[in-house]
């Protein structure tokens, strides 16, 4: 199974190829705005199936759902690989507040914005 760290690799070695060769080089070509509305696109689609997913339960639905993050979850490593970042960063940020309840965790991060 790969990892994340597998695909941050992958997209910036893909970074390092032509654009007619590469989707993602062609991503980097067109610039992070064009990451973006990727993004955006993805996440629009991932919400919709979670929609039918959670209404239907059917296997496709759940299948599609599933489709539907890995894209989301690819151009946002995209888009954090064009800021100089990497899938390490979150897991970082997700390490520091495993074990920690979300309403406290959320709590501490508005007290610090003071």
């Amino acid at each position: 199974m790969i990892n994340l760290s597998d695909l941050d690799a992958v997209i910036a070695n893909r970074f390092t190829q032509p654009a007619e060769t590469s989707y993602v080089a062609s991503l980097k070509q067109q610039g992070l705005n064009k990451m973006l509305e990727k993004v955006g696109e993805e996440s629009t689609e991932f919400i919709l199936a979670a929609k039918d997913a959670h209404l239907e339960k059917s296997s496709q639905k759940l299948e599609e759902l599933v489709g539907e993050a890995a894209d989301l979850w690819f151009h946002s490593l995209i888009a954090l690989a064009e800021c100089g970042l990497s899938s390490k960063e979150v897991m970082t940020i997700l390490e520091q507040r495993f074990g920690t309840s979300g309403l406290t965790e959320k709590a501490n991060r508005l007290n610090n914005k003071d």
